[in-house]
């Protein structure tokens, strides 16, 4: 019989706020407000909340649709340097 392993969701809490102010920096500097974020891109403004409050884990989807939305690279949206990881 093949034992499966325990399914662990993975939350890194530390890289989600350095992601979520690297975000709010970004937009803000594109003249993007959460609400103006939302409209174009078809979010909801409290999705768009909880992402820049680290509140939740966005998809990699998530992420392309809010970088075609403020016209922003992939390597424009991730610069930011990630915390080390608690040990």
């Amino acid at each position: 019989m093949k034992v499966r392993k325990k399914h662990v969701r993975i939350f890194d809490e530390n890289g989600l706020r350095a992601f979520a102010e690297h975000l709010k920096t970004v937009r803000t500097t594109k003249g993007f407000t959460q609400e103006k974020l939302s409209n174009e891109s078809g979010l909801t403004l409290s999705q768009v909340a909880r992402i820049e409050t680290a509140a939740i884990n966005p998809t990699l989807s998530t992420i392309f649709k809010i970088a075609r939305t403020m016209k922003v690279t992939l390597p424009e949206l991730f610069d930011f340097k990630l915390p080390k990881e608690k040990e």
